[in-house]
């Protein structure tokens, strides 16, 4: 995926929160660090260029949720969470830059129970590539992206890369494999 394409799905994304939301009433939309916290405020921006209405954007950290701890060398990195409001009633929309395995979207809704009951939460993803361990499916998806177990799928943005695309990587051979952004992509 290239920029265009990126920016095209972000905005039907935010089309389809609101939509499937019959608005954006009581929708907070929260971002798993570290892609995920710079998609969320894209749709959160976006949300609020549709309806007029600012919708609540934040930050949380999953590194304290992780089933892996255990056979991690060293532990992960403490972020400050960032939940914007009170998320108790409320419609949540956990955001996350690749669906992998389901882990992480799993320890994200463990962490978010911290911060109180939700009416329910939701997951837009701007790649699923497959691969479910869990029985979890995102609710809102940018692009199915098929990919082997040797690939890795990264995605890019301005504000962290300094460009905006998807890139997989064959783990194997260590190169790029299908980069999106060149114009004969």
């Amino acid at each position: 995926m290239g920029p265009d394409d990126m920016r095209r799905a972000i905005i039907r994304i935010a089309h389809e929160i609101v939509e499937r939301n019959h608005g954006c009433h009581d929708v907070v939309v929260v971002g798993i660090y570290t892609r995920g916290v710079t998609l969320a405020r894209r749709l959160a921006e976006h949300i609020a260029s549709i309806e007029g209405v600012k919708v609540p954007a934040g930050a949380l950290d999953i590194g304290p949720y992780r089933d892996d701890l255990s056979s991690l060398e060293l532990p992960p990195q403490l972020r400050p969470n960032d939940i914007p409001s009170d998320i108790a009633g409320k419609s949540v929309v956990l955001v996350d830059d690749v669906l992998y395995t389901g882990r992480s979207t799993r320890a994200a809704m463990d962490a978010l129970i911290d911060f109180g009951r939700p009416q329910r939460v939701q997951l837009a993803v701007l790649v699923d590539r497959g691969h479910r361990e869990l029985p979890i499916r995102p609710d809102y998806v940018g692009k199915n992206l098929p990919t082997s177990r040797n690939e890795t799928v990264e995605v890019r943005l301005k504000e962290v890369d300094g460009c905006d695309e998807v890139v997989i990587l064959d783990l194997a051979q260590g190169q790029t494999t299908g980069s999106q952004s060149s114009p004969e992509a």
